[in-house]
């Protein structure tokens, strides 16, 4: 039976229950390397590199992002009582469960609470939960036991912040107002008792995977004091870096050795290459992460890249669906996942149990290695010619086209040269295995060389803005790079912006290629050349996107420049590429 949040709170104070958050200041004093996971943990879990994201509750009724369209697309008062409508009559933890392992997936992260503050599970500790919706039927037990019979591992994501509960200080719209009579230090209470709760009644976890922790009344304190919690809780469980405040934004990567976080999260981004600290991606199947009407859902082209891109750079990749209010997951994204999953099962190997490297993920593909194999996965082959990669310091001692056809290769001491004829090439993924006369791991890593052709790739580029002044790391420099891992970013509330390159040399150019970061911010756009002090539009355009193909009659110019007319917040460009020919 539940009773009141408060009352359960009082009375777990009063009986000595859960007070790690009183020691909180004591935890800032002790090394974070003393609660850190265990070695074979962090193994296990890097070798299964699939997993299963799932976003849900009743806001699926409206087809709103989770959380972020509480108080802004559907009033506070309507958002809230959604719970009372929400009956997924058609949920099936088993088969959510079976469509996970068909994709190969190896585990599933659910959205206990979200933001919003609702619970999907039986919690004790609150009446804003699944049992007071006419569904009244546990998502969390059913869905952990259905993981279990069927192999997967079950795991939970729960958010910091909750713009619902009076106690936490900020409320929606997106945590920009304030609650009259917070109590942070009872809400991290309840935030305790909540967490321990999941992993008592639906543990052991394999990650708890948190969230909403940029905020304000979240201190590295409560960070330190809620992983310990959690790890004495449970040991051998994995907590990811959003647990403290030691990540960096969107690129989800640590600052510093003082933070406590298992792992990396890059967000709606390919992480960069790293073996050093582990790493995954999360990411959407479609745009939204809370299911949307006629969302635009990836290509299996586009899901198999991000993967092999992701695990190429030795991570992990969380990919996420949405289910409906009805509770299927809507079936083209059950295809998609099928599609996906029908791939590994030919390809898998080289995907499951291997660390990333030797060859860095670019525009060209990835790969990964494990024991003396290495796997190439070719996504784009140069326009001519064979594809040339750098030389390793061990000998390949055979090759093979996993894909089929006739491969052939010619290793010397400063190159590898892969000859396979168009024809043989997979339009999806061209997969080959090499096996070396060593430990592939043991190999160096290299980055490949620039495949593109652009006219663009490393010519002089400025920009109206660059994101805190950091030139060095994402100066509009980066943007022609023929790296799809670094970017021109620009500061956050920014609207309108410009990219320019100068060619060096007078070019007919009448294609661009443009990849856009955190898609789809860019509302409106131009690509533009210069005529002495006066810009020219060649090709004028709505949203970019991840990745888009522009063509536009044949214009003579040195200096282009990408123009963003309006963008819902900072625009962010992995890359821009003009092709065409040089003028004689």
């Amino acid at each position: 039976m539940r009773v009141s949040c408060i009352r359960v709170v009082l009375g777990l104070v009063l009986c000595g229950v859960g007070l790690g958050f009183l020691g909180s200041a004591s935890y800032a004093e002790e090394s974070p390397s003393q609660w850190t996971a265990p070695p074979e943990s962090l193994a296990k879990w890097r070798a299964m590199r699939f997993g299963l994201f799932i976003h849900w509750g009743p806001v699926s009724i409206k087809g709103t992002e989770i959380g972020w369209s509480r108080g802004s697309q559907v009033p506070i008062e309507e958002y809230d009582n959604l719970y009372k409508q929400f009956n997924p009559t058609k949920f099936n933890a088993d088969e959510w469960v079976a469509t996970a392992k068909e994709a190969g997936m190896k585990y599933l992260v659910i959205t206990s609470k979200h933001h919003d503050g609702f619970c999907l599970w039986d919690s004790e500790y609150t009446d804003y939960d699944i049992m007071s919706t006419p569904f009244k039927r546990d998502v969390l037990k059913e869905l952990s036991e259905a993981c279990r019979r069927q192999g997967i591992v079950f795991c939970t994501y729960h958010s910091i912040c909750d713009w619902y509960h009076p106690d936490y200080p900020l409320g929606s719209p997106g945590g920009r107002t304030r609650k009259p009579n917070p109590n942070m230090d009872r809400y991290v209470q309840y935030l305790h008792n909540q967490t321990a709760e999941i992993i008592r009644k639906y543990g052991p976890l394999g990650v708890m995977w948190f969230d909403g922790e940029w905020e304000e009344p979240w201190t590295h304190a409560h960070g330190l004091a809620l992983y310990k919690h959690i790890r004495t809780l449970q040991p051998d469980i994995l907590i990811n870096n959003r647990v403290d405040k030691g990540r960096r934004g969107m690129e989800g990567s640590t600052e510093g050795p003082d933070f406590v976080g298992d792992f990396d999260t890059p967000e709606q981004r390919v992480g960069t290459f790293n073996r050093e600290r582990p790493w995954e991606t999360c990411m959407t199947i479609c745009r939204q992460w809370a299911w949307k009407p006629n969302d635009e859902l990836k290509s299996l082209s586009e899901c198999l890249q991000i993967l092999l891109r992701t695990v190429g750079g030795d991570g992990n990749l969380l990919l996420n669906v949405g289910p409906m209010p009805d509770g299927r997951i809507e079936p083209r994204q059950v295809e998609r996942l099928k599609e996906i999953g029908a791939w590994l099962r030919k390809y898998g190997d080289g995907v499951y149990g291997t660390r990333g490297g030797p060859f860095k993920p670019g525009s060209w593909g990835a790969s990964t290695c494990k024991d003396n194999k290495i796997y190439v996965f070719v996504f784009n082959w140069p326009q001519e010619g064979p594809l040339v990669l750098p030389a390793i310091n061990q000998r390949v001692l055979s090759a093979v086209a996993r894909t089929g056809g006739d491969l052939k290769l010619e290793q010397t001491n400063t190159q590898l040269v892969v000859h396979l004829p168009p024809k043989d090439r997979d339009p999806l993924v061209t997969v080959l295995e090499l096996t070396v006369e060593g430990q592939a791991f043991d190999i160096p890593p290299v980055a490949v060389p620039a495949l593109s052709g652009a006219l663009s790739v490393g010519k002089p580029a400025k920009a109206s803005n660059v994101f805190q002044k950091q030139v060095a790391q994402f100066g509009p420099q980066m943007a022609v790079d023929d790296d799809p891992e670094t970017r021109w970013a620009t500061d956050a509330g920014t609207h309108t912006a410009w990219l320019e390159v100068d060619l060096q040399r007078p070019c007919s150019v009448n294609r661009a290629v443009i990849e856009e970061a955190y898609a789809p911010r860019v509302q409106q756009f131009q690509i533009e050349y210069a005529q002495g002090d006066q810009w020219i539009p060649c090709f004028k355009g709505s949203r970019i996107g991840e990745h888009a193909e522009f063509r536009f009659p044949e214009v003579i110019g040195q200096r282009f420049r990408l123009n963003i007319l309006k963008a819902t917040e900072g625009p962010t460009i992995w890359e821009f590429q003009l092709f065409g020919r040089e003028q004689k």
